[in-house]
């Protein structure tokens, strides 16, 4: 729950995560943007309730994070969509963790207790009560970071497959297929490799092939990171701790 400055409106939300499988739909587009049938869409193919009202993608309403209304009998509240829409959209662009762009979070509207005068629940007051409640809901609801992988394409002859497998161990590679061209000498291996191991590794190929290897990368998927971000002994709670040292923010996460 947040309040707004002036204390006369309170808003309520809870943060669950996403289904994986519905984050690589909507990012698909195999989800419609129409968010009346985003609703009807959702309750059949992921058995939503049909009273769970879809308000917004985020960010730039075409994320994989969703806002959804579950209030009953509020008074006003359409006044208010759209500040708090205003809202979401910003706290998806700027996650809480990092300053990030956020994935897979759906923020539930439980409630909302308005003045009855519009000029004291206008955007100046609700806009960033619920942009502080949707960060609290995103550090409550134990949030990971995620990391993009890529799929790389190596190709190189046979007598300098050691170096290239050499290389991927020491970048968390993983080798997904092997393949001979047929015709030549030539193996394509197919690995997935973090993008924040992919710097330098067409440099450190060709050093361990002998300059024989030709690498190409190109983005597959996001893998939740395992670990708790709160932890600052953990490595994904050095990981925040350095990256919001690098954009200038307190290091110690916020509070809830």
């Amino acid at each position: 729950m947040r309040s707004s400055a002036n204390g006369h409106n309170r808003i309520y939300a809870r943060s669950l995560p996403l289904d994986t499988r519905l984050c690589d739909d909507i990012e698909a587009d195999r989800v419609t943007r129409d968010l009346a049938a985003t609703t009807r869409q959702l309750a059949e193919m992921y058995e939503w309730d049909n009273n769970d009202k879809v308000w917004a993608f985020g960010p730039v309403s075409q994320g994989a994070n969703l806002l959804v209304d579950m209030t009953r009998g509020v008074c006003n509240l359409n006044e208010v969509r759209d500040s708090l829409v205003s809202a979401w959209q910003l706290s998806t662009k700027e996650g809480a963790l990092c300053r990030e762009s956020t994935r897979g979070i759906r923020c539930d509207l439980t409630d909302l207790m308005l003045h009855a005068d519009a000029i004291h629940r206008g955007g100046g007051q609700t806009i960033p009560a619920a942009r502080r409640l949707y960060y609290s809901c995103q550090l409550s609801a134990t949030p990971r970071l995620q990391e993009p992988i890529l799929q790389a394409y190596i190709m190189a002859p046979e007598p300098n497959l050691e170096g290239v497998y050499v290389v991927l161990s020491r970048r968390q590679g993983v080798v997904v297929e092997e393949s001979l061209r047929p015709g030549t000498n030539l193996y394509c291996v197919k690995a997935f490799v973090p993008m924040l191991e992919t710097s330098g590794l067409a440099a450190d190929l060709r050093i361990s092939t002998h300059g024989s290897a030709q690498v190409q990368c190109v983005f597959d998927h996001w893998e939740t990171c395992e670990g708790d971000v709160f932890d600052v002994n953990s490595c994904q709670g050095k990981r925040v701790r350095e990256i919001r040292r690098r954009k200038g923010l307190c290091e110690d996460l916020p509070h809830s």
